[in-house]
């Protein structure tokens, strides 16, 4: 391509709103433009390194048996209903953009497909004969991000490679798996990019077993916690590890202790001369349910110790109703003075929380007539209307109010003039407001301390000495929700410790399990003639992100330094005069002879001045450039690598078969 001929245009200085160097300098060399708040558009550079980052996965997963496919991008909300992952995407995380057509029926934006695989094995899948099966697809998707950035990075439109297999048991599940945990090393391996795969968190994905393929970058949003000896490494979200050991406690009796203004961890451990490894922290949470449930949640930890809320909302995710069904957890935060004036009977000892602070600080979700005439915005007769067929009482509960206003507001022959809908949501949001319980969770760090120091439940007091199963009611069930760090002791052999990594995200594998064909009804027919769920895999990989991902991880003070795999061409041909007959001509010569030699070649014969050709060479990062320059008089030319600088004249007749050389050897060699 003749770049004279092409859409290029590159930029001097950086733009405003690019925060990262990848960032910067996919804009600033042409490769994307921005056209709204997280949405790109992949320039003719960019395509084509899209291009080979997607060959290379095509390539990868046909190697495995794998099909590849083609799903809609607008999906029913009814297969999400089903699977119970509306909310989560709707509402909790709220990423799927979601909409309603002129037929009123609600769908969404996939940002993934495991609904819509799942719709289609359950319809065609009938016999274990048919099994394994494995079908992918390149597609673009979509998330409503809260704050695009990053570019590529963190936008609301990607392109993607997901991949789904059914199976007949866990066994062949894990096959596959392994089959993907080294089709997506080659991946990278082969895209020239330094990487680590780590345990993960599944999230709302869900399953058990889940992998992520790290790419080592400085401006990674992740953290990755590693051992050097290799056998450990873990997203900080999973990561486990063993914490420094608890110093001994200097209090021997239990004792209530006068402690104004010691609000904090520090401030307390500095009055009362104590270690944070033996003082028990208590923190309190709200948690909001897809039922409109609110639930307080108070975490007990030891005093030095994090709480990683990945790991709690995994733990709340599990809790179940009296009849055993989860709901998703929409939202959770610390709770704050804002939210406890509404449902506090009166001020939390905010500081000094004790374990085993009690219930009785939330009020009772009951109201009478009055109060809800007040809080549902309706008259004395709507009210009376709207708990008429419940027994006559001086309150209501909040459970029974919602009760009777949702079998009203479904009614076909409800007659009143009362606007149903708006109370429905001023009952859910009195709902929100007003907590069910107390739920309470204690870490293994805390469960093991003796004589430790914690909270009163009272104002500017903590108590010493204390003990599980003497002053406080010993944990039936300890977890861990604490957050592994750097200079923790590895679990798998503590002589090793974990160190600490950036790194960005560009595949993720996954063991789902049952949990989508259970939730569905995909089912298929043993040897046995029994049906059984199928047993499903995920498996994604981040193209547009693993493209910008790789200029991360390999840039200099000039610009951007491809790995030859993905670069978009091989060679660049830059004539430094366009003037000079005898420049031009050698030029076109070495450019036609490497294309058709297939070596990607571009050749700079705009009307521009060298240093301008010179550094504009260097900030798109095409791997070698060829000068046709003074050299020429000696029946050579000048080949720049960009990666190492590097520069050497090379014989004109040699060119072609010195660069298929070293890129063939670039190549090999990432394999």
């Amino acid at each position: 391509m003749r770049l004279s001929q092409m859409l290029f245009v590159t930029l001097r200085d950086d733009p405003a709103d690019a925060e990262i160097p990848s960032h910067k300098l996919l804009l600033r060399a042409g490769y994307i433009r921005r056209i709204g708040s997280g949405l790109y558009a992949y320039l003719p550079l960019m395509w084509r390194v899209l291009q080979k980052v997607s060959q290379i996965v095509r390539e990868e997963m046909n190697a495995t048996g794998a099909q590849e496919c083609l799903l809609p991008q607008l999906q029913p909300a009814d297969l999400w209903k089903e699977s119970g992952r509306w909310d989560t995407y709707t509402k909790a995380e709220g990423i799927m953009f979601s909409l309603i057509d002129r037929r009123e029926q609600q769908l969404g934006l996939g940002p993934t497909h495991e609904e819509v695989i799942t719709a289609i094995a359950r319809d065609m899948i009938r016999s274990y004969r048919q099994l394994p099966l494995h079908l992918y697809q390149i597609q673009t998707k979509f998330r409503d991000e809260i704050r695009p950035r990053f570019g590529l990075m963190r936008g609301r439109e990607f392109i993607m490679k997901d991949g789904y297999s059914f199976h007949a048991d866990e066994a062949s599940l894990k096959e596959t798996y392994q089959d993907m945990y080294k089709a997506y090393s080659n991946i990278l391996r082969r895209s020239g990019l330094a990487f680590r795969a780590v345990e993960a968190d599944s999230g709302a994905i869900g399953g058990s077993g889940s992998t992520e393929f790290m790419i080592l970058a400085e401006a990674g949003e992740d953290e990755v916690l590693y051992t050097e000896d290799g056998k450990y490494a873990a997203n900080v979200e999973k990561a486990v590890s063993l914490p420094i050991d608890a110093e001994t406690s200097r209090f021997t009796t239990y004792e209530k202790r006068d402690t104004p203004g010691t609000e904090t961890i520090e401030k307390v451990c500095q009055l009362l001369n104590c270690s944070s490894t033996q003082l028990v922290k208590n923190v309190l949470y709200k948690a909001v349910y897809a039922n409109d449930n609110t639930l307080l949640v108070l975490v007990s930890i030891r005093g030095d110790q994090e709480i990683n809320e990945v790991k709690l909302l995994n733990e709340l995710a599990k809790k179940t109703d009296q009849y055993g069904r989860t709901s998703t957890v929409l939202s959770l935060t610390v709770s704050d003075i804002s939210d406890q004036k509404i449902w506090a009977t009166r001020p939390l000892p905010l500081g000094y929380i004790a374990p085993d602070f009690c219930s009785d600080y939330i009020a009772a979700r009951n109201f009478t007539r009055q109060e809800l005439q007040e809080k549902l915005g309706l008259n004395m007769t709507e009210i009376d209307e709207i708990l008429k067929e419940l027994p006559l009482s001086p309150s209501y509960s909040l459970s029974d109010i919602r009760t009777e206003v949702e079998r009203k507001f479904n009614a076909s022959n409800f007659s009143q003039q009362i606007n149903l809908d708006e109370a429905l949501k001023k009952v859910r949001i009195l709902q929100l407001q007003y907590p069910i319980a107390i739920e309470r969770y204690f870490d293994n760090t805390a469960v093991n301390l003796k004589n430790f120091v914690t909270g009163a439940n009272e104002a500017g007091y903590h108590v010493v000495g204390a003990n599980w199963g003497e002053q406080f009611k010993l944990p039936e069930k300890a977890v861990d929700v604490r957050k592994a760090r750097p200079g923790d002791r590895a679990i798998h052999n503590p002589e090793q410790t974990l160190f600490s990594a950036r790194g960005i995200e560009a595949g993720h594998i996954f063991e789902l399990g049952t949990k989508y064909s259970e939730a569905m009804g995909a089912t298929y027919t043993n040897e046995q003639g029994e049906e059984k769920p199928l047993v499903m895999g995920c498996f994604g990989v981040g193209v547009s992100r693993l493209a910008q991902a790789a200029v991360e991880q390999s840039y200099d003070k000039d610009g951007i330094i491809w790995p030859v795999a993905i670069a978009p061409y091989h060679a660049i041909v830059t004539i430094p005069n366009i003037k000079d007959v005898n420049q031009v001509e050698i030029a076109q010569k070495l450019y036609t002879e490497l294309n058709q030699a297939g070596i990607e070649t571009l050749l700079d014969d705009r009307d521009e001045r060298a240093g301008v050709k010179f550094k504009d060479a260097d900030l798109i990062g095409i791997p070698y450039r060829i000068v046709t320059g003074r050299a020429i008089a000696n029946g050579k030319v000048e080949v720049v690598e960009r990666a190492t600088r590097k520069s050497q004249e090379i014989v004109i007749d040699e060119v072609t078969t010195t660069l298929h050389k070293w890129i063939t050897a670039a190549i090999e060699g990432k394999n």
